[in-house]
């Protein structure tokens, strides 16, 4: 379950990305050290300018581990896997309309419309497996079970919290 962020959650993001953080609406996933390691960011930043990522790795040794695993060719098997495999696309899509749906509450929360990323998802889904690091941020965001690609990417990864402690 997703927690507002407190300024010392801000200020672990900043350290986190080298920048000061955009828009961060809530926590969605502490690492085990318990610093933020996704967060949820509303479909369009303060600026106007549409985000259709709605959850965002932002932990340094997370974001490296997926790095490394997407050199595997683990995307293009997934990928591969969509067309030959009915129960895992209906996965995938089912995980893509669970992105839409919890972006789009976030959306009507805080009281916003973006048209432009209606039907948009992230990661290349319900079609395409594209990017790592949205499938795992959506796994840990919203949960096993819901993103059948995040949730097997995660499986694949280290201890990324195990070799030094978070700042």
């Amino acid at each position: 379950m997703s927690e507002k962020p407190t300024q010392a959650d801000l200020d672990a993001i900043q350290i986190q990305l080298g920048r000061t953080p955009r828009n961060v609406h809530a926590i969605a996933y502490r690492c085990p050290c318990g610093k933020p390691a996704v967060v949820e960011t509303p479909p369009r930043l303060s600026d106007g300018t549409p985000f259709p990522t709605f959850y965002y790795a932002t932990c340094p040794r997370l974001t490296a581990a997926i790095s490394t695993l997407e050199t595997t060719g683990m995307m293009r098997e997934m990928e591969g896997r969509l067309t030959t495999d009915p129960d895992i696309a209906g996965k995938y899509a089912s995980a893509h309309d669970d992105f839409i749906a919890a972006r789009t509450a976030v959306a009507k929360e805080v009281g916003i419309e973006v048209p432009e990323v209606d039907g948009i998802s992230a990661g290349g889904m319900p079609s395409r497996v594209k990017c790592l690091h949205s499938l795992v941020a959506h796994s840990l965001g919203a949960g096993e079970g819901v993103n059948p690609f995040g949730d097997e990417a995660l499986a694949a990864l280290p201890q990324w919290w195990m070799d030094s402690p978070c700042e």
